[in-house]
């Protein structure tokens, strides 16, 4: 089974109906795509140009936000991998390479169905493997995006086009 590479959360309560809300924007694009597993507020997808759904989605976001009723953030993921301190920094050293030396950045950090404790210096521990001088948090022009899903860590390094939110918009 492919790996998913676009995170979709939705309102746990509306799981069928965001599901035909994501299946109806994804399709609109023209886009195949394949939902790999949709629980609990959060849908992974396999799609072939993650970035490039994002982007239009914006556009379409921009022209109607009222085709988005059930789902609240779509982001691409660039790399999984176990939900380890140590694996995850491996991969966020790998990945920062994104992101310029004039960049700024921040690191965004969430978890879902797992109840394992990272501990508050999570954060201090990921941003360690960031070699890269300016943080912003207000606002950054990349953003690490490190979501623990489970046993796994889904991360992405991403431009402010890159991560939709309609939450704004409605």
């Amino acid at each position: 089974m492919p790996e998913a590479n676009l995170l979709v959360t939705f309102d746990p309560v509306h799981k069928e109906s965001a599901k035909v809300e994501i299946e109806a924007l994804i399709k609109g694009l023209g886009e195949s795509f394949k939902i790999i597993k949709i629980e609990e507020g959060l849908t992974e997808i396999s799609v072939k140009e993650p970035r490039k759904i994002i982007k239009s989605l914006i556009k379409v976001r921009e022209k109607d936000s009222s085709r988005f009723k059930y789902t609240f953030n779509w982001w691409p993921v660039d790399e999984w991998c176990k939900a380890d301190i140590k694996e995850m920094q491996k991969i966020i050293s790998k990945i920062e390479k994104n992101i310029s030396q004039k960049d700024k950045w921040k690191m965004d950090f969430s978890k879902r169905q797992t109840t394992k404790d990272y501990g508050k210096d999570i954060i201090f521990k990921l941003t360690d493997a960031v070699d890269k001088p300016k943080v912003d948090l207000s606002n950054p022009d990349k953003i690490i995006k490190v979501d623990i899903i489970r046993d796994k860590a889904a991360l992405s390094i991403l431009a402010k086009d890159e991560f939709l939110s309609t939450l704004k918009a409605k």
